[in-house]
């Protein structure tokens, strides 16, 4: 039984060639299947050097659909390609509607033609408008956060703090062990390797002042800023700039909520009050790092914390707390601007948040020297 069924749906096609006219005879079922083993034999046959006419009969086909409708199109768009006269027959009313759909000869080739290469002067002056264009860009929404920061410290009672939380647990409490990794493993190899040098002159002990002043005033604060920058600034950007494919943005803006209001205020107040807290915990597992360097050099633990108590300062511990309220800015705003600024397109949401984490690490890193130079000239 099942091998009549196969039989009953094959495809057949006789070719032959008589005096300059091809005759293709076509039948049985042309689906998708049954066409695959007769599509190049039956397409080669129109590249004949000696044919001036083509002939399709149908009127054996039993079944015909998409597949069949393009492999009927394609002969006739060699021929008229090749300039052959072309007679089509037979083909069933139910099919000849799918067959009129195609206008043969306004198919042509797609030709991708090669970019030219630009001049050196146009790539300059592209790229240059396009950082003004987005430092611009930057500026208009650095006055729109602030102002939806100022409206929401007026009126409290309108941030929607159940966002805010669930932001802060994504980006603050669901970051610790990262962080934690990040930080111990760098006091660890900050220490181990001031160690090797300074045990040649007998003063390890100062790796305590080294590793404690470095995680607190520098590299606590920056790399906290650095991870929360690849992990939740990215997110921010893949949330908005999700919700601006799907258009969720401009339903918004017509129901007369403000996106910056509405969306970023709370992921900002998430990233401002989770960066100070994430900095601590990362120079507090710095210097834990730093210790097992110390312990394992047959230092006492007491001898190490002594160390470190009188090498900082609260002003230390305050700078850095600082830059790390400076840095959750940077970090959640950048995201948030780049989810807004998402294009439509399979990869804008992927682009959006290449951007928003190279972003957000060149502002941190900008924003570290500009903290460096102006404690340099107070004194701190």
């Amino acid at each position: 039984m099942t091998s009549k069924v196969e039989a009953a749906k094959a495809a057949t096609a006789e070719i032959s060639l008589r005096d300059g006219t091809l005759a293709v005879r076509l039948g049985g079922w042309l689906d998708a299947q049954t066409l695959a083993p007769l599509w190049v034999r039956t397409v080669r046959s129109v590249s004949e050097p000696a044919l001036r006419r083509l002939e399709v009969d149908a009127s054996a086909v039993d079944y015909c659909d998409g597949a069949g409708i393009a492999l009927i199109v394609e002969l006739r768009r060699q021929a008229v390609e090749r300039k052959l006269a072309v007679d089509v027959r037979g083909l069933k009313p139910e099919f000849q509607v799918l067959l009129d759909e195609f206008v043969v000869e306004a198919m042509t080739e797609v030709r991708v033609d090669k970019p030219t290469p630009k001049a050196l002067p146009e790539e300059v002056g592209r790229a240059a408008n396009q950082v003004w264009r987005d430092m611009s860009a930057l500026v208009q929404f650095i006055g729109e956060l602030a102002v939806a920061l100022f409206l929401a410290a007026r009126h409290p009672g309108k941030v929607r703090w159940r966002d805010a939380l669930l932001a802060a647990e994504n980006a603050g409490v669901n970051a610790l062990p990262i962080v934690a990794l990040i930080s111990f493993l760098m006091g660890l190899i900050m220490a181990f390797q001031s160690a090797v040098p300074m045990r040649q002159f007998g003063v390890e002990i100062f790796v305590a002042d080294l590793v404690a002043l470095s995680m607190l005033r520098e590299l606590g604060p920056l790399m906290t800023a650095i991870i929360l920058a690849g992990r939740s600034g990215s997110a921010f950007a893949a949330e908005i700039g999700t919700m601006k494919v799907n258009e969720e943005i401009n339903a918004l803006t017509t129901m007369g909520l403000d996106p910056v209001r509405f969306l970023v205020v709370t992921r900002v107040i998430a990233a401002v009050t989770m960066m100070p807290l994430l900095t601590i915990f990362a120079n507090l597992m710095g210097l834990v790092g730093g210790s097992v360097v110390l312990l394992s050099m047959d230092y006492p633990l007491v001898t190490y914390v002594q160390e470190v108590l009188g090498a900082v300062q609260l002003k230390d511990l305050f700078s850095g707390m600082a830059k790390a309220i400076v840095f959750g800015v940077l970090v959640a705003g950048i995201g948030c601007l780049r989810g807004l600024q998402t294009k439509t397109g399979a990869s804008a949401v992927g682009l959006s948040t290449t951007s928003a984490v190279v972003s957000g690490i060149v502002l941190i890193v900008l924003a570290d020297g500009v903290f460096s130079v102006v404690f340099y000239y107070l004194k701190i």
